[in-house]
């Protein structure tokens, strides 16, 4: 597994080792999710306004925000790795990248000022934050949305799942 990090702000996480806590997030939704394949992912953090810019150019909402994900995979159903290996094997070049082989997943972008506010205002560790961020998104990378109630109590499901097995919790 590949994570590509790229620091974009002088705002601190406040998280220690948060490059490994992302690793570790990343590896734990793809395990839950039973993905076959090696897989890489882009992580940017930047700040609010930062996030803004992109929330701006890439969606046409000029307001900041806590994550961001671009997937480069449409899933038919999310996380669906089996239904998707037809697609995968005839369109290798769109998914995998040439030079490792890996599952190009997509990009996330975190607000290091929203793991902060955030992890106040619901009262638990910037750790836990983060991680809870990082977790969002890579549901998303994998085909999850929250549009549709019943999508967002899924998606939420699986979140709280995936850190409850970390010992990631809200306290």
């Amino acid at each position: 597994m590949s994570v590509l990090f790229s620091y974009e702000t002088d705002a601190d996480l406040g998280v220690g080792d948060y490059e490994e806590l992302i690793k570790d997030v990343i590896s734990a939704v793809l395990e839950s999710e039973g993905c076959p394949y090696e897989a890489e992912v882009n992580v940017t953090i930047g700040d609010d306004e930062t996030i803004r810019i992109i929330n701006r150019d890439f969606r046409d909402i000029d307001k900041e925000t806590d994550v961001l994900s671009f997937p480069v995979v449409e899933f038919g159903t999310p996380g669906d790795f089996k239904g998707m290996a037809a697609e995968f094997e005839e369109n290798s070049f769109m998914y995998f990248n040439p030079d490792t082989g890996e599952l190009m997943l997509g990009d996330m972008i975190l607000s290091a000022d929203r793991v902060r506010k955030q992890a106040e205002e619901y009262g638990h560790s910037r750790k836990r934050e983060l991680a809870f961020l990082v977790a969002h998104s890579m549901f998303h990378l994998l085909g999850y949305d929250h549009m549709e109630p019943e999508e967002a109590q899924e998606m939420e499901k699986r979140q709280e799942e995936v850190l409850e097995q970390m010992g990631i919790t809200r306290q």
